[in-house]
């Protein structure tokens, strides 16, 4: 399973009330968002490992 970075979400539209699930999957954001994530105040330590992992892993491809 690929790592998340929170949990997902459903949003609905309002205008149509359809849903549509929103996962927040770390191989999707760009580094510049996993940088910003790492040096916020709210971060947690588990997520912060987890952001590193993966700048790690796409630096060496």
């Amino acid at each position: 399973m690929p790592v998340k970075l929170k949990a997902s979400q459903k949003i609905r539209d309002r205008a149509t009330g359809k849903t549509r699930t929103e996962h927040y999957y770390l191989k999707c954001m760009t580094l510049k968002e996993l940088n910003d994530y790492i040096e916020s105040s709210s971060a947690k330590k588990k997520v912060i490992q987890k952001c590193k992992n993966e700048i790690t892993k796409r630096r060496k491809k």
